[in-house]
């Protein structure tokens, strides 16, 4: 990557302990390019207001920056109306109003649900929260060895009390980039609709929710060098019309009254109640713009070329093992070293000014099927190098030493 590509983001130009940040904790967040910080400054210092309700300049203002924001995630995912873009926290809310508002409505007691064992904890525990409620069934898809989702067991999956599939288009643990689009095919042969959490998939490659054809796909801005606290979630016009709103208050109602049950606002207004996040759906957007003007195959070039060398150089750290090494995957890399505890792996990393996330990634079912508690995990994105994955090497190496 070209050296200049680096100064956008600020954030590199740091010391940690005395040496230059080496960040590759990009698959937690992702640092944010100037003109994402940018964007939300220039919020605050020039368009701050609330949105929707004021008629005054100020409140237009910020008002076309949110719609005009909406309109870009709906460009940038593809989705064909802006009405099918909700904004959210991200995909962890974004999950917590499906389950909500889809399934207090659709799910009663031996009803199933099909969630695969790579699911993050956001895909899991609000189903079963609901399930212990509703009285229906989560059955779970198995992964191989490699990371890989067992595509037989899946088609096997379905039954006539099968209601939703959930799964996760790429794994923040192993890397592995599932096959959604054809898992969503065998989903609607079932007539079952197929929520995906993109969480790691749209700062990696193009998202078209039309192509895929999914029903519901959610999203996080910070995994997409983004702020945090944004999101958006792309659900189909014929399930919105009919969902019950996930939260309730101002901004999503056209008529409230005592006495009478509220009459709610059009789509999509109806599922954002209070005041949004106006500033970081700003930075959201912009965001987005810098994937695009990056452009996928610049992207996509460099995280392979990062995969390819990371893999082989790792491999020469002795006693180092990779968790998941799936044929379709992204830049990351999960591993563990014989006789060294992965707290200890990035606690001594850090000494040396590397970031890398370590313990169970919000995925326990993925160390339990492994038999780990967890792992160390180097997350790469466009503003690394290959000099910062030797740099990781040579440090994984002296650690080795220090437990020899």
């Amino acid at each position: 990557m070209n050296p200049d590509f680096r100064v956008q983001f600020p954030v590199l130009k740091e010391q940690i302990n005395g040496h230059p940040l080496i960040y590759m904790d990009n698959a937690a967040t992702m640092q944010k390019p100037q003109r994402v910080i940018d964007a939300i400054t220039r919020f605050y210092t020039h368009q701050n207001a609330n949105v929707h309700r004021g008629v005054h300049t100020l409140s237009q203002r910020a008002t076309e920056l949110f719609e005009k924001s909406r309109e870009e995630v709906r460009s940038f995912l593809n989705a064909p109306s802006s009405e099918e873009i909700l904004f959210v926290r991200g995909v962890t809310e974004g999950i917590n109003l499906i389950a909500s508002s889809f399934g207090r409505s659709n799910l009663s007691e031996r009803d199933e649900i099909i969630l695969t064992e790579m699911e993050h904890h956001a895909n899991i525990v609000p189903w079963q929260i609901l399930a212990r409620e509703l009285k229906f069934t989560i059955k779970v898809i198995p992964f191989n060895e490699r990371g890989e989702l067992d595509q037989q067991v899946y088609k096997e999956s379905f039954s006539s009390r099968t209601r939703l599939v959930g799964v996760m288009h790429v794994s923040n643990v192993l890397g592995t980039i599932n096959p959604v689009k054809e898992m969503i095919a065998i989903a609607h042969e079932h007539g079952v609709p197929v929520l995906v959490d993109g969480a790691q998939a749209i700062a990696h490659e193009k998202v078209d929710v039309q192509d895929l054809d999914c029903d519901m796909y959610a999203v996080s801005a910070h995994k997409a060098y983004g702020p945090t606290g944004a999101g958006a979630l792309y659900v189909k016009k014929k399930h919105l019309e009919i969902w019950p709103p996930y939260h309730g208050g101002g901004e999503m109602i056209e008529e409230v009254e005592f006495g009478k049950y509220p009459t709610f606002a059009s789509l999509p207004f109806r599922f954002e109640a209070g005041t949004p996040n106006v500033a970081g759906v700003a930075g959201f957007a912009e965001a987005l713009r810098f994937i695009r003007d990056t452009g996928y195959d610049t992207i996509q070039k460099h995280e392979k070329d990062l995969l390819d060398h990371g893999r082989k150089k790792l491999l020469t750290v002795p006693g180092l093992k990779f968790y998941g090494d799936a044929k379709h995957k992204t830049s990351i890399f999960s591993f563990l070293i014989e006789g060294i505890h992965p707290l200890d792996i990035g606690s001594f990393l850090d000494g040396r000014g590397i970031a890398i996330r370590t313990g169970h990634h919000c995925a326990q079912p993925v160390m339990k099927r492994y038999g780990i508690p967890g792992t160390a995990r180097a997350s790469l994105t466009i503003y690394n190098t290959r000099e910062e994955v030797d740099y990781l090497t040579e440090s994984l190496k002296d650690l080795v030493k220090l437990f020899s």
